[in-house]
Parts: C-alpha cells; sequence; structure tokens
C-alpha cells in the first residue's frame, strides 16, 4: 500500500512542499529512501524504528520504500521525521480510515517517541499558508514560535502516540491560540544616554544616525565611551512592528538562535567578534546555507568594535548588502537570498596607540604607522558610513557631575516622531527611512535651495567627495530636517551634514 503525507523543506527563508511517499509491500524486508535525502534524513530511519517499537506500535517487516517528492531538491535535517513515521504508519495499515489530505507533518523524533523541536519552523508555516495548507502537527516545542501565525490550525504535540491519538480521533490535541504580539519594553538594567556623560557631538550623531537608518562611525582614543554610545542605541531606536518582527524572527529561527519567547520582540544588536570571517558574517555553511551576523542584524544594528582589526575580506563582504539591504549566498548547496537591512555602528582608534589627535594626550606613532593603520579600511567602505564622529577624552569635572545627561527615552521621542514623518513620507513605496531612498527619492523629497546647494558643491570639491557620498549628506540633512520637523531642507541641516564627513582626516 502507498501512502502519501505532506511536509516542508526549507530552502533560505522559503519553505517546499515535500511529498512524503511510502510503499509497503511483501519482499526480502528493506528500508530504502530515496529522492536526494541528506544523511540526516537517512538516519530518519533508525529514530523512526524505534521511535514505533518505543510507541507500542509495529514496525513492518516488509519491503519498505520512503520517497521525497520532488526529488529533484536536496532533503536536509530531521524535520522529516514525524512525516516518514505517519506514513509508515499508513501504508502498513495501522491507519485506516484516516484522512492525512491537507494536514502539514513536522518535527524530530526521539528514539523514545517524543517530538524535539526543529529549526526554521515560522518561515516553513508562513510558506505553507501561503500555499493553502491551514492544519499543521508540530512538536510542542515549538508552540511559542507557532502561536504567533494566525489564520491556522496548529496542533502541538509532545508524542508519536499523541499525534496518532488525535488523528484517530480518540484524545484530540487543542489547537494554539493565536498569540498576541507586544514590543519588548526596555529593561532597567539596560544602557542608557542619561549616563553618557559629555559627548554632545557624537550624542547628536547617534540621534540623527537612527532616526535615519543611517551608518554611525566612532572614532576616538581609547576610554571615552564610544562602546557605551553604541551600546545605547537599541535604547532609542524605534519598537518593532510586527510584520518586523515576523521577518526578523524568521532569520533567527532558520539560525537556530530563536529565544524561548517564540518571537523577536526587541530590535537585534549584533556584536560579532574582530575574529569574525566572512562564512559567519556574510552566511552560508558546508552543507545548508545559514544566514551570517549580517542578517542577523536586519531590522537592527551590526556593531563592529575596533573596526581597524576585522579581517579584510570580511569588512569588503559588507559593501553590497550596505547598498541593497539584503544579500546572496552561493554554495555548493545551493543559492540563498537573505535579507541584509541593518544600521551598521562601527568605532575605531585614530592611529595605533590611540591618540592621534587629542586634545591632551601625546601620540607615539610614526606617520608611517599611521597610515598603515588608517588603510586597514578601504575608501570604498568608508564611503558608505554616512556618519563619521571624533569623539575625544572626556574631562574629570564631567565624569564627576551629578548632573544627568538627557536620557534615551526623551531622544526616542524625537526618534520616533522623525520616523512617523518617515513613513508617511513613503507610504507604499516599500522604503521605511532615509536611508533607504535611490535617485527618484532624492529627486522627490530632498530638493535643496540655492544656498543649500552651494555648500555642498564647496564641500564636494574641497573634501573630492564621491556621487555617493555626496547622496548620503542629502540623505542626512534631510533627518535632520525630520528631526526639525522641517518640510524643506535648510543651509544649516546641509552644513551639519557635511561636518559629519571625516574624509579629510580619515584618509
Amino acid at each position: 500500500m502507498i501512502a502519501k503525507v505532506t511536509c516542508y523543506a526549507l530552502r533560505g527563508l522559503e519553505g517546499v512542499p515535500v511529498e512524503v511517499e511510502t510503499d509497503v509491500c511483501r519482499g526480502i524486508p528493506a528500508y530504502e529512501m530515496v529522492g536526494l535525502p541528506d544523511t540526516a534524513v537517512k538516519e530518519s530511519k533508525e529514530r523512526v524504528r524505534s521511535a514505533l517499537k518505543n510507541s507500542g506500535l509495529l514496525f513492518p517487516m516488509n519491503k519498505i520504500t520512503v520517497n521525497f517528492a520532488p526529488a529533484d531538491i536536496k532533503k536536509e535535517g530531521a524535520a522529516f521525521d514525524l512525516a516518514v513515521a505517519v506514513s509508515l504508519l499508513k501504508a502498513s495499515e495501522q491507519l485506516v480510515g484516516v484522512d492525512l489530505a491537507g494536514t502539514v507533518f513536522l518535527g524530530e523524533l526521539a528514539l523514545g517517541g517524543e517530538l524535539r523541536p526543529i529549526a526554521g519552523l515560522l518561515p516553513i508555516l508562513i510558506s505553507a499558508k501561503t500555499h493553502g495548507y491551514t492544519r499543521f502537527v508540530i512538536p510542542a516545542g515549538n508552540a511559542r514560535e507557532a502561536a504567533f501565525l494566525g489564520g491556522a490550525q496548529i496542533y502541538p504535540a509532545h508524542t508519536l502516540s499523541q499525534v496518532l491519538a488525535h488523528l484517530r480521533g480518540e484524545t484530540l490535541i487543542p489547537p494554539l491560540e493565536t498569540a498576541t504580539f507586544v514590543p519588548h519594553v526596555q529593561r532597567k538594567n539596560a544602557a542608557d544616554l542619561k549616563y553618557v556623560k559629555g559627548q554632545p557631538v557624537a550624542r547628536r550623531a547617534l540621534e540623527i544616525a537612527v532616526a535615519g537608518g543611517h551608518n554611525l562611525l566612532l572614532v576616538g582614543p581609547p576610554g571615552t565611551g564610544k562602546t557605551m554610545l553604541a551600546r545605547c542605541l537599541p535604547t532609542v531606536m524605534p519598537d518593532l512592528t510586527f510584520e518586523e518582527a515576523l521577518e526578523i524572527t524568521k532569520i533567527h529561527s532558520v539560525a537556530g538562535v530563536l529565544g524561548e519567547e517564540g518571537i523577536v520582540s526587541e530590535r537585534p544588536f549584533r556584536t560579532p567578534h574582530h575574529t569574525a570571517t566572512v562564512v559567519s558574517m556574510c552566511g552560508g555553511g558546508n552543507r545548508a546555507v545559514h544566514p551570517g551576523e549580517i542578517s542577523l542584524a536586519h531590522g537592527g544594528v551590526l556593531f563592529l568594535d575596533e573596526l581597524p582589526e576585522y579581517h579584510r575580506s570580511a569588512l569588503e563582504a559588507m559593501r553590497q548588502p550596505l547598498e541593497d539591504g539584503k544579500i546572496t549566498v552561493s554554495r555548493a548547496g545551493g543559492t540563498v537570498t537573505f535579507p541584509a537591512r541593518f544600521m551598521l555602528c562601527a568605532s575605531m582608534n585614530p592611529c595605533p596607540c590611540g591618540n592621534y589627535g587629542s586634545a591632551d594626550k601625546v601620540c607615539t606613532c610614526s606617520p608611517a604607522e599611521i597610515r598603515r593603520y588608517r588603510r586597514k579600511i578601504s575608501g570604498p567602505l568608508l564611503d558608505r558610513i554616512d556618519l563619521q564622529v571624533e569623539v575625544d577624552s572626556v574631562s574629570y569635572d564631567d565624569l564627576t557631575s551629578s548632573e544627568m545627561s538627557e536620557d534615551s527615552q526623551s531622544v526616542k521621542a524625537r526618534v520616533d516622531a522623525a520616523r512617523r514623518i518617515q513613513n508617511e513620507r513613503f507610504a507604499g513605496s516599500g522604503i521605511h527611512t532615509n536611508a533607504e531612498m535611490g535617485e527618484r527619492e532624492l529627486s522627490d523629497w530632498c530638493r535643496l535651495s540655492a544656498e543649500g546647494d552651494e555648500i555642498l558643491r564647496a564641500a564636494f570639491e574641497r573634501m573630492q567627495l564621491s556621487a555617493r557620498a555626496r547622496s548620503r549628506i542629502i540623505k542626512v540633512a534631510r533627518t535632520i530636517a525630520d528631526l526639525a520637523d522641517s518640510e524643506t531642507i535648510e543651509p544649516a541641516h546641509v552644513f551639519e551634514a557635511v561636518s559629519y564627513r571625516l574624509y579629510d582626516t580619515l584618509t
């Protein structure tokens, strides 16, 4: 007898329907799997065999053939275990009269018959729903993640026996209730801008960067608060919308780093070590293609501390994602495109000793050492960083002052107001921030006055800026105008935007 059960394979962030066909017939006992299964899928033979036996079920001693269709797509992972077990029971006539059509079965089986959670469940469910499937049987360990998918009947099961009792109508599994998304509320022990002493220029640049989604570079001696400023970024960023949370959760689910909440409720803040490789930054793998740090930072911040210490190849690989907001990873296992719309925040010292240009410290580096150190950051990468700010040492009086600076909530209120202006401006265009604007949007929304254009022309010629740098300065000026609640870009806004370019001191 032949039985067919629906499961799903995962390719990047998209689910691909897979039909598990099982044929049980007379002959010399054998157990074959076809349809491009990888090692993890092939090993399901032993997991399914033990799970059936330890669940009090009969494993047929016949010729068994399991086919994963379509046969030209590589099947990877252990998510097919439950579908294989159910189809095997159906083909061996242990599920007589049970209709399996229209139900998707997902889950890994333990030897004792328990269902274990799988990675990448949410993108699979979303893809399956778009294909018309509305009934799912999943591991109970994935229940929190699956609960945010509305408009579907999702049955979380703990064991294979529980699944069979549900299918036979003996003991029904209650379907999941749709969960309500609540954005993360700032923790009491989180970083806050009110604890940052001094640094008014850096604080202003940070606010502009978040308000418009611009990239930010902090340059200054060690111990001046560059890292502290960067860690305050999540506290001033706008709250996640449900649509953004779902997209970010899909990435984290595929990577297997999803937390116990089942959904990402706060914007990511990724801080990879400077020894990170190109693969860990961009994504990839020996078999399945997994998202890298730049995709895990999608919708949030990628913070690179001590920028010149990173491998040159890893930094250069970010150039295209910084422009396009996505990355296409090509490996032997296939080609996958992941979202990568993140805000880059980086920090660096001005020289190897860290004191070049300091107002109160002496630099001990030679000109050749300084040039060699700064050349670790290529001009094309630096060209993609909108705001480049010098951060100098803070005086002792400022450090010991009892007067608190403006807190993160106050800054966030202005950021939220600027983001609302941008959301109204770009409604229906697929653009959410000023940093994402193309040339058409620049022409429509960022026209400069004669005086503002003259300021930009002088900066363009004196600082030998590129066409990209000119566009990014205009985008920053548009954000400054939004923070000031100004419909037009004033000359003062252009002048301030130009002041955040440090090409003359970094090259």
